[in-house]
């Protein structure tokens, strides 16, 4: 079996689960994973034959995506902001409009910041560590609290960011209990992708998400969908220094109503939408306490 065969073979196989775009995409980032070279190395070295480790391993991989399995969890790998990120079942798989919420942070902040003398950002839901880590990178002088009542997720965290070569301080924290608030300090920043999808919302995504990735970082009680966003706020107002700001990716369909939270707790909004054009993410200053 050469690469490109083996590569129209995946391709194929996967169109029964994807269209054609998507399942090239992954045909090419399997292909990528298995040979360990380029796109380019492998177009023009298309009919050297795989190795029979090599050809088992496909075989392994692509038993794992007919099954639905995200081919982020059968890698292990997700990419986010240029940088590649181990994940597992136990986080969630990094998305593009959270990476468009950490580059408005870092557009709005990064002047600012490095004048600071090490600024404090507080990161709700480690999750991968995605956010954090990058914004590390990308704000250096800044000091980071990654917090995640997840100790699988923080397992996570903590090794991209060794990986990735970054000091994030991950703490295992239950951001629900408000009595164990006092602990964590006072932030410039705070950002968060907290659980936002009701649970009726469940039936109407795809399977390779409600049946894989872990719903404790995805589902919200149906009568309580801001909870998050109102602890978030209340610890704000006490945890938030003068002129802090508030980055927090939102559900789409709560927009209007996550900004009258902020509002109403003291804090001017902006509603930002994301590159499909829904309303994904809120940037709240703390006007008055």
């Amino acid at each position: 079996m050469t690469v490109y065969s083996s590569y129209k073979q995946l391709i194929g196989q996967l169109e029964s689960l994807y269209d054609l775009r998507e399942a090239t995409n992954i045909a090419d980032w399997v292909l990528e994973y298995l040979t360990k070279q380029t796109r380019t190395w492998r177009i023009i070295n298309k009919n050297i034959e795989l190795t029979a480790l090599e050809i088992g391993l496909l075989a392994s991989i692509t038993e794992k995506l007919l099954q639905n399995i995200p081919v982020q969890y059968v890698l292990n790998e997700s990419w986010f902001a240029g940088m590649k990120f181990f994940v597992n079942k136990s986080v969630l798989i990094p998305r593009p409009e959270t990476e468009e919420l950490v580059d408005w942070i870092i557009h709005d902040q990064n002047n600012r910041y490095t004048e600071l003398n090490e600024s404090r950002i507080l990161d709700i839901g480690s999750g991968s560590g995605c956010i954090p880590i990058t914004l590390k990178y990308k704000i250096p002088n800044s000091k980071i609290v990654s917090i995640d009542v997840s100790e699988e997720a923080l397992e996570v965290a903590q090794r991209n960011a060794y990986t990735l070569d970054v000091a994030i301080d991950f703490q295992q924290f239950d951001f629900l209990d408000v009595d164990s608030w006092d602990s964590l300090g006072k932030f410039d920043l705070i950002v968060s992708n907290p659980p936002y999808i009701k649970q009726i919302e469940q039936l109407e995504m795809h399977s390779r998400v409600t049946d894989f990735e872990p719903s404790l970082a995805l589902f919200v009680p149906d009568e309580d969908p801001l909870l998050f966003y109102r602890k978030i706020v209340l610890f704000a107002r006490q945890h938030l220094v003068e002129n802090g700001t508030i980055y927090v990716e939102i559900n789409e369909l709560l927009g209007k109503e996550t900004c009258i939270l902020f509002e109403t707790y003291g804090f001017s909004t902006e509603l930002k939408q994301d590159l499909q054009g829904k309303d994904r993410m809120i940037k709240a200053h703390l006007l008055s306490k």
